[in-house]
């Protein structure tokens, strides 16, 4: 079953930060997940959204999810999203 990966970034150190980005669809493309959609400013339609970006990712299941998440090479720069940024991340199951 699809998996829906949403990232609620609110970026506190820009230079960190950046070094994450920088890498990070070097990393993610050796997965099989599809980026779906970034954004700096996204619409708040209702209530308050505090964050500065907006991240949503799919993955076939799961599994494959954890195969990215887990793995050496995205924890590996993961190190510098932590450091330049809080978040909240959301993994929610597609309908089927």
């Amino acid at each position: 079953m699809t998996v829906y990966a949403t990232a609620q970034i609110t970026i506190t150190d820009r230079a960190a930060y950046d070094r994450y980005q920088a890498r990070f669809m070097e990393v993610f493309n050796r997965f099989t997940g599809t980026l779906l959609a970034v954004d700096d400013a996204p619409q708040a339609i209702e209530g308050a959204w505090p964050h500065t970006r907006f991240v949503l990712i799919s993955f076939p299941d799961e599994a494959a999810f954890r195969a990215w998440f887990d793995s050496p090479a995205y924890q590996e720069i993961v190190r510098d999203r932590w450091a330049g940024s809080t978040a909240v991340l959301l993994l929610a199951k597609g309908l089927r």
